[in-house]
């Protein structure tokens, strides 16, 4: 098993206790050296499969790290406790969240339920949405979680308003959860970290269990998850991270970079390697790559090199506009699939946000070339979310979001005023909104309610529908019970309305039932259960279908984990590749940190050739800009390069000239980095946001110009010239 494995691979293998930092460039095959080091724990050194946990980020990487197990370890796989943080800690809660009052038949909620529930506590105190948005309470209160921070307390005497206004909205969130029975994605991890806290006892068993944790993507995690390993792994000290601090690009979901950077000084015995031969990538897309993110300081130096063919130069193309952009990309596409060295699976076409997918599937449909686009998930499908809705609710009664969702779909005719009655009586009554209506209807309750005739029949006539659908949750396996909810509440008959749109639902709702059947054997509760928390944890990258031969359409952080023979990175160009919202950060050093470090897993995802593609102008959020290439290009030896641009843009016309975009050779020497400052201190200046402003001081750094400015009544501002568009007065 082990002669396989390169030297490196194999010293991470075989250490088999204690702490141990695997740092693994791209490419470098750290699934193989997780596996195999499980592999090794339990062939050589006797480690019970039971005394193992791995912990993965997406279902996918859990489902690859199994199949591979499965053929290095035949037999002994279920007997590992294998999976992502929040779907272990969901275990956990379920079998001993009791303990710190966390009833086991909880439900997930999900961005959708989030903001539903957070729409409410800004209504009851009265809060604007206007002025602020629930979704940005939300991110705050994630924020705070992540931190394993408490927002629920009252605070200090000298919080400011907004803090004072954050805390009263964070502890009524809660109360409405807790209420509903319900928990976030954000609450597995800290209510796990919590319940090992305040029950040493459950601790105690967890540790006892779990002798050897492994960590994949450690980069990746939060202050509470890295938190809930340093409990799991206080009494054995086995705990293996595998991970790259290049590759950290999850701030905005709270990862905090510290955590791999820092692991030394939490562990001083801990042995560490570094995987630096990259089996993916040629020699030219790795060597480019390297100098991109060699300008971060935030990182440990690695040598990463490869065997591999040098290959193709980097193509670097510079289009017209957004429209252009995709038609270029589309048309190499169907040449090089024409030519017969490809097929369309083996292309990505990458992008920073999701906008800038419209122009690019127009252009694909154009030329009905297949292609899927990842990002709008499945699950997320209004009515598969509807028909989960209808699941968790039978699971869990006490489900207000789920409840407040599928009352009214299909229409029964109840408006929102008898909704929010409905909500405000229970609350009175201290009950959740199905409960007191069931117990209402069965006559429990001597309370009258608030209704009027026809809002009380309906109101009752869907608790005598749900009643009769919960009897049979303890009877029919899941397939039968979402077919059984979907004759009774009529939502079969309101999707298959005779419309091309209804039919596609209703083949979504048939795709539901296919991924049912997986859970049907486990019986008729355990298997709605386990429905309902997979679905409720799945991720972006768990929709990629690598067998589907169509070009795959993409964000770069979506495609972390993945790769390809051919990659397009698209609108590369300042604004975009930085972002905007890098640039005008705070904190902009570490936050252009991380748009270098999203560039580089965006190179290192390609095999075999790379094209890095702009426009010189670009429509986007409703607004036209003319940008200049992005300031990685710089970064980039020209040699490695391969300059091309559209001849629409060459001829530097106002109108696109019509027919495919004819592409012609440029110099190289068009990106090479910047030799000297072309201001000057005192130099008056311009700037389309700060105005007119004088030079203080101007300097070379890491291959740009940072140029200090004076405006007066908006102060001194220290510019990127790169970034800044900065002009000469």
């Amino acid at each position: 098993m082990l002669s396989t494995l390169n030297d490196a691979q194999r010293r991470a293998v075989q250490i088999s206790s204690g702490p141990v930092l695997i740092l693994a460039g791209p490419g470098s095959g750290k699934t193989r050296v997780i596996t195999h080091r499980i592999a090794h724990l339990v062939l050589t050194c006797h480690v019970s499969p039971f005394n193992i946990l791995a912990v993965t980020f997406t279902n996918r990487a859990a489902r690859e790290m199994s199949e591979r197990l499965q053929a290095l370890i035949p037999g002994q796989v279920s007997g590992i406790n294998l999976g992502t943080f929040h779907a272990i800690c969901a275990r956990i809660l379920r079998h001993d969240g009791p303990a710190i009052g966390i009833e086991r038949n909880f439900v997930i909620y999900d961005e959708d339920d989030q903001e539903r529930v957070m729409r409410q506590v800004m209504e009851e105190i009265n809060l604007d949405s206007k002025r602020v948005s629930p979704g940005a309470l939300l991110a705050q209160i994630s924020k705070a979680k992540s931190e394993l921070r408490d927002l629920e307390g009252p605070g200090g005497p000298t919080s400011f308003p907004w803090e004072r206004t954050l805390r009263q909205a964070a502890r009524r969130y809660q109360e409405l959860l807790r209420a509903s029975n319900a928990v976030d994605f954000d609450d597995l991890l800290v209510l796990a970290v919590r319940l090992f806290q305040q029950k040493p006892d459950v601790l105690k068993r967890y540790q006892q269990r779990w002798q050897h944790i492994l960590v994949d993507e450690f980069q990746d995690t939060n202050v509470a998850q890295y938190a809930l390993v340093k409990l799991l792994a206080a009494e054995h000290h086995n705990l293996c991270v595998v991970g790259d601090e290049d590759q950290s690009i999850y701030s905005w979901r709270q990862a905090d970079i510290r955590n791999i950077l820092s692991f030394e000084i939490d562990f001083p015995d801990a042995q560490v390697v570094y995987l630096e031969q990259n089996y993916r990538s040629t020699k030219t897309i790795l060597k480019a790559a390297r100098e991109v993110i060699s300008a971060n300081s935030m990182r440990k130096e690695k040598n990463l090199w490869t065997q591999n063919e040098t290959g193709a130069q980097i193509t670097v193309v510079e289009a017209y506009d957004e429209e252009e952009e995709a038609q270029f990309v589309a048309d190499e596409v169907q040449r090089l699939v024409e030519e017969g060295a490809y097929q369309f699976r083996d292309f990505a076409v990458m992008y920073r946000t999701n906008a800038q997918s419209r122009a690019l599937e127009t252009a694909f449909r154009r030329r009905r070339l297949p292609h899927k686009v990842i990002g709008m998930r499945f699950f997320e499908r209004r009515e598969i979310k509807d028909v989960l809705a209808y699941l968790r609710l039978l699971y869990n009664p006490a489900d207000s979001a789920s409840l407040q969702r599928i009352i009214n779909v299909p229409n029964r005719g109840l408006g929102p005023k008898t909704v929010a009655d409905l909500r405000q009586w229970a609350e009175r009554l201290g009950m959740p909104p199905l409960l007191a209506l069931h117990a209402y209807r069965v006559g429990d309750l001597d309370a009258k309610a608030p209704f009027s005739r026809r809002a009380e029949g309906l109101l009752l006539d869907f608790a005598s529908m749900y009643a009769n659908l919960a009897a049979e949750v303890d009877q029919l396996d899941v397939v039968d019970l979402i077919e059984t909810v979907l004759s009774r509440s009529g939502y079969a008959e309101f999707l298959r309305d005779g419309s091309e749109e209804g039919e596609e639902r209703w083949r979504n709702v048939q795709e539901l039932l296919t991924v049912a059947s997986g859970y049907a054997e486990m019986g008729p509760r355990r298997g709605l259960e386990a429905l309902l928390e997979e679905t409720a944890l799945v991720a972006d990258a768990d929709e990629y279908d690598e067998d589907a031969d169509a070009t795959t359409l993409i964000t770069l952080h979506a495609a972390k984990g993945l790769e390809f023979p051919v990659v397009f990175i698209t609108g590369f160009e300042e604004g975009i590749c930085p972002h905007q919202r890098a640039l005008e950060d705070p904190n902009r050093a570490g936050a252009l940190e991380e748009e270098r470090r999203l560039v580089y897993v965006g190179m290192t995802r390609a095999r075999q050739r790379l094209y890095l593609v702009y426009a010189f102008r670009r429509s986007l959020y409703g607004s036209r800009m003319t940008n200049k290439p992005s300031p990685y290009l710089r970064d980039i030896p020209p040699s490695l390069l391969r300059l091309r641009q559209t001849q629409a843009r060459r001829s530097a016309t106002a109108a696109k000239p019509a027919g495919p975009p004819t592409l012609v050779e440029q110099p190289a020497a068009s990106v090479a980095r910047i030799t000297g400052p072309q201001f000057r201190a005192g130099e008056r200046v311009q700037h389309p946001k700060f105005g007119e402003g004088v030079v203080l001081q101007s300097e070379i750094f890491r291959g740009d110009e940072e140029v200090t400015v004076n405006f007066p009544g908006i102060g001194i501002k220290r510019l990127s010239v790169s970034l800044a568009p900065l002009e000469k007065l």
